[in-house]
């Protein structure tokens, strides 16, 4: 698992450039961009269960899914941040990709520092430090198990 740790205002723009909004709608056709502006060596070396960090306003910007989706694709499995754009927060629980807010993990978060995530518990381990965030609430988690949620949508449509 690798950190990956970026500021403030992080805006869909630098997590997907707008210039690939028309050209790139499938998830394979979106990772190779995704940062490419910001970090060009994410979406070369980004793994699954990799964990996101970043400041405040994350998400903001245009209203695109492709940053999510590219994430999602990635296996990005959180981004922990300061503060999330509202309309950002809500695609990525539709693609269930898991944010989780928590400005003191990421204010206490060094390059090289273990991280683990206890979501049971509402608690992010930097070293041997242990921050605590609000629990997410069931039905998001639900929606994240299911991959989103249209999965989640069918699953219940079939009870």
């Amino acid at each position: 698992m690798k950190i990956w740790n970026y500021g403030d205002d992080i805006n869909t723009d630098m997590l997907f450039p707008g210039k690939y909004t028309y050209s790139c709608s499938t998830a394979e056709e979106i990772r190779p961009h995704l940062l490419e502006d910001l970090d060009p060596e994410f979406a070369g070396k980004a793994a699954e269960g990799d964990i996101l960090f970043a400041g405040k306003n994350f998400g903001c910007g245009s209203s695109r899914e492709q940053p999510v989706v590219g994430l999602k694709a990635i296996g990005i499995k959180a981004i922990v941040a300061k503060s999330y754009a509202r309309i950002f927060y809500r695609a990525a629980i539709n693609q269930g990709l898991l944010l989780i807010d928590c400005a003191d993990a990421v204010d206490a978060y060094k390059p090289g520092d273990s991280v683990s995530l206890d979501l049971d518990k509402g608690e992010i381990i930097i070293g041997k430090k242990s921050f605590s965030f609000p629990k997410l609430p069931p039905e998001i988690l639900k929606i994240r198990d299911a991959g989103g949620l249209l999965a989640y949508t069918r699953e219940q449509l079939k009870k």
